[in-house]
């Protein structure tokens, strides 16, 4: 546990000082988010958070390798080397797509090819859980699986980007929770505890709080969608190596325990439920106006909790909190499924859906100003 704390740290600390590196590079070579007629921030702000979290992960995967807890796996090793081609690659589309605003059939072209880079390297989906059984996957299905897997995650996390520290607390928070469940399972079956999945998870985390410090309300920086897609690309990716590095016959079987059965698939999808739910939701909201599904428009949670009357930092707070009691608390049921936790998940059910649906100020006839000004901070992101 130590040398995952240590690779957190680490990835916290690096992104933090290259995020203000880039920061500077941005301002200096344009690439910032305009102040367009249907956005609201007042001024321009820099991108390139993506780069410095791409960084990130880079300084701590190559301080993780050199410590002999990790480094002496060489399957750890090489699908930390897949990660990072994978994440070079989509980070690199991403910020071409903040300079230039990339069509997109051009950006889901990009995704793809990282995606595909994953899975030429034999980062795959091997197997999926069911309560009764575990099913082996074939190459074909695999492939067709993890590419759709690793393009539904990035343009998930795309889609939520839209508040100061919105999207990077939301990883951070769903990485975490997915960290803790993949150590404390190999901790409790005896399981070799140094695995792809582990390290991808806490330098996430750790990538997602370093850059926190600058991205939160009011934002010096945006990640653009270089870091909102290298963020969906890593929560897909710990899910899928996991699945190539976790024995599946030590799953239980049984359908009274299906749910640390199925919890290695639903575990990310809960850590990400938030922007999955935003995003089959745009998708259907707009397709449903005739619209193109990549089109902007302020309809997103965020916009309605604050159309609401919950202030920036509140309506933060809350999609944190969602994502919190849905992520860690599959968790808790998993590892320890007592009947006190299920009533305190409950009662924070409770509490949350009170907070939301109650506003705690009237809504202003429009929303603008310093208060809210990145209800649609990030333009590009979709």
């Amino acid at each position: 546990m130590r040398e995952y704390l240590l690779v957190l740290l680490i990835a916290a600390g690096a992104t933090y000082v290259l995020a203000g590196l880039c920061r500077n590079l941005a301002v200096r070579t344009g690439i910032m988010a305009p102040v367009r007629a249907r956005d609201v921030h007042t001024h321009p702000i820099p991108y390139l958070g993506g780069v410095a979290m791409l960084g990130g992960l880079a300084v701590a995967f190559t301080v993780a390798l050199q410590m002999p807890f990790l480094g002496k796996y060489a399957l750890v090793a090489h699908d930390a080397s897949a990660v990072l081609w994978a994440g070079l690659i989509i980070t690199i589309v991403g910020v071409l797509d903040d300079k230039y605003d990339l069509n997109p059939i051009v950006k889901l072209g990009g995704q793809t090819l990282a995606a595909g880079v994953a899975v030429m390297q034999g980062v795959r989906l091997f197997w999926i859980p069911l309560p009764n059984r575990i099913i082996a996957l074939d190459d074909a299905t695999n492939i067709v699986l993890t590419v759709l897997v690793i393009l539904v995650c990035v343009n998930a996390v795309n889609f939520v980007d839209g508040l100061d520290g919105l999207a990077a607390g939301v990883v951070a928070i769903g990485s975490g929770a997915f960290f803790s469940y993949t150590y404390v399972l190999a901790y409790q079956h005896g399981l070799e505890r140094a695995t792809t999945a582990s390290l991808i998870t806490v330098a996430t985390c750790g990538i997602a709080v370093g850059f926190l410090f600058h991205n939160w309300h009011p934002a010096k920086m945006f990640m653009g969608d270089s870091g909102a897609m290298l963020l969906g690309l890593l929560m897909a990716m710990s899910a899928i190596s996991y699945t190539g590095q976790f024995d599946s016959s030590a799953l239980p079987q049984q359908s009274s325990d299906f749910l640390p059965t199925l919890l290695p698939i639903l575990l990310p999808v809960a850590a990400l439920a938030l922007p999955l739910v935003d995003l089959v939701t745009a998708w259907v909201r707009r397709a449903w106006n005739g619209q193109h599904p990549f089109s902007a428009d302020k309809q997103h949670l965020h916009h309605r909790l604050l159309a609401r009357g919950h202030s920036h930092w509140g309506a933060v707070l809350l999609m944190y909190g969602w994502t919190a009691v849905v992520a860690v608390g599959l968790v808790v049921m998993a590892l320890s499924p007592a009947s006190a936790s299920i009533w305190i998940l409950a009662a924070a059910l409770v509490i949350l859906l009170v907070l939301t649906l109650w506003p705690v100020r009237t809504a202003p006839p429009h929303i603008g100003g310093e208060e809210s000004d990145v209800v649609d901070q990030v333009p590009n992101h979709e």
